[in-house]
């Protein structure tokens, strides 16, 4: 995408409206007045711009400014937006950025989100400015628009969907199953459901791979082997997978085995390389003629180690 931008405009703009003072004009003069009641312009601040994504920071002119709200300790802030061409879809990129504001206050620290008001300055030569300023008015459906952005979005708690609910939930059933249980209950005790969905033609052996990689990294079970060999046993769908999965465990299993047992041998042979040392230590203490409880003391080698390395 190439376009231009307009840098005279953006000069004059930002000398102007980066002024405290002078946005405090702006604002005081165009905001309408149920938002210019919530704005204690006295304590308007300049802030970075820096939420703007970078690839398109070339583009736009926003200037952003903090101030508290004169109805108690809060935040409010006022983007300013220059514009000098009309944008169909203007209001959505001031959503955008005003979303953007947002997740810088509460990268900050803050508890709370803020309110941010966009505010566009139009100053194009198609008069008056030609579109909704109102970022719902770009669905083609701006009523349903309204209610799905201004109630509670839909939420899916399966931590309080009882499992016989869960059962009826066809395709999406067993995931729902194994991620309310997987983290708080031993894999065992759920396992007649768990096969009961795997025996359903809802599953797809890719499914069951990531399924079962996931029980192995989250789950809790007392005895892996046991639940392996009950789901190879209880679904001949996907026993072939069951089976992969079954084997490479195994083959982790031994490469482990092996790991542990050269650090064993590791270990093993420090520790006899440094009795070797104590043992040549103490022989040339032995020739130098120092006492034997000395040497003992020294190396911490006992009475029947010192005889041997006398004779």
């Amino acid at each position: 995408m190439k376009k231009t931008t307009p840098m005279p405009h953006d000069a004059l703009f930002k000398q102007f409206l980066t002024h405290p003072e002078t946005a405090k004009d702006l604002l005081d003069i165009h905001l309408p007045a149920e938002l210019r009641e919530i704005c204690d312009l006295t304590t308007l601040k300049l802030e970075s711009g820096s939420f703007i994504e970078e690839n398109l920071r070339p583009y736009y002119s926003d200037v952003l400014y903090s101030l508290k709200t004169s109805h108690g300790e809060g935040y409010v802030y006022a983007l300013i937006e220059h514009q000098s061409r009309p944008d169909k879809h203007m209001a959505f990129r001031l959503m955008r950025y005003a979303i953007a504001a947002m997740q810088q206050h509460l990268e900050a620290g803050h508890e709370h989100l803020p309110l941010v008001i966009p505010l566009q300055f139009y100053h194009g030569k198609v008069s008056p400015y030609p579109y909704k300023m109102n970022w719902l008015k770009g669905f083609a459906n701006p009523d349903k628009a309204k209610a799905l952005y201004t109630q509670d979005f839909p939420l899916v708690d399966v931590t309080v969907i009882s499992d016989d609910e869960i059962m009826q939930h066809r395709r999406i059933a067993l995931l729902e199953l194994v991620q309310k249980h997987a983290r708080h209950r031993d894999i065992m005790d759920f396992l007649e459901p768990l096969v009961t969905l795997l025996l359903t033609d809802y599953t797809t052996d890719k499914q069951v791979q990531s399924l079962m990689s996931y029980l192995l990294q989250v789950g809790e079970t007392s005895n892996l082997e046991a639940l392996i060999t009950s789901l190879v046993s209880s679904v001949p769908k996907h026993e072939e997978t069951l089976m992969t999965i079954a084997e490479q465990l195994r083959q982790q299993g031994e490469q482990r085995g092996r790991q542990e047992g050269r650090q064993e041998g590791i270990q093993l042979g420090e520790e006899k390389g440094r009795q070797e040392a104590l043992k040549e230590m103490a022989r040339k203490m032995l020739l130098n003629g120092l006492d034997q409880q000395t040497i003992m003391d020294v190396t911490g080698l006992n009475t029947d180690e010192l005889a041997q390395l006398s004779h």
